[in-house]
């Protein structure tokens, strides 16, 4: 079945579905426009909690890469310790990224707050404003680090020619537990039966998926 995805025209795929992705980006803003305002008190209490937590920004940028393979900076809560991203060497062998896992649940730089934020998939909201700005949607293939993405075959590339997602089909079907062969097997699932209906059911998912805290850490 994940050869029979991979081997569809994707491009040819999206291009047949244009309309589709146009009402995407009206719903993407209406939502993220709601969300950022409807969010705002929620937003000041996290940047207080962080900062009597652990000193430094309460904002967490980060290079990643979008559609077409194009850089942009991801925002979302500060999770660890600052310069925690410089402490920790990823070890990718390019021969088997397949099995390639990022997060790890036991990991000391993650900070008290960060640990209950990335629980409650609290740190990922300030990506609203992501989704305004139009280098992310509400759903899609969740953004990549450019240190992996260049390591990943062909096959692995189509899963860059949408927008990413705050959340997506691999998020409500393991989140952060899954090896990279299985998450872009389901991003390219995701890809192949897109439609706006299909974004608001994997929406209404992940509600339920943050609620019962499944594979978050």
């Amino acid at each position: 079945m994940q050869n029979k995805i991979i081997e569809i025209d994707m491009k040819k795929h999206i291009d047949n579905k244009k309309w589709q992705f146009f009402i995407k980006r009206i719903m993407d803003l209406l939502l993220s426009t709601i969300g950022i305002i409807v969010l705002s008190p929620v937003y000041l209490l996290i940047c207080l909690a962080i900062k009597l937590d652990s000193k430094g920004p309460a904002i967490f940028k980060q290079v990643r890469v979008g559609k077409n393979g194009e850089d942009f900076v991801i925002y979302k809560f500060r999770t660890m310790v600052v310069g925690a991203d410089k402490k920790r060497s990823l070890e990718i062998n390019p021969e088997d990224i397949g099995n390639f896992v990022f997060q790890s649940k036991s990991d000391s730089r993650i900070t008290k707050t960060g640990e209950f934020l990335r629980k409650t998939s609290l740190d990922e909201i300030p990506q609203l404003f992501n989704v305004f700005l139009g280098n992310m949607s509400l759903v899609g293939p969740r953004p990549e680090i450019p240190d992996v993405v260049k390591y990943y075959p062909l096959e692995y590339r189509q899963r860059l020619l949408v927008p990413p997602g705050i959340t997506g089909l691999a998020q409500v079907s393991g989140r952060g537990e899954i090896e990279l062969g299985k998450t872009i097997y389901y991003d390219l699932t995701y890809i192949q039966n897109f439609s706006v209906f299909y974004d608001i059911k994997i929406l209404f998912k992940t509600v339920f998926s943050v609620f019962k805290r499944e594979g978050a850490f």
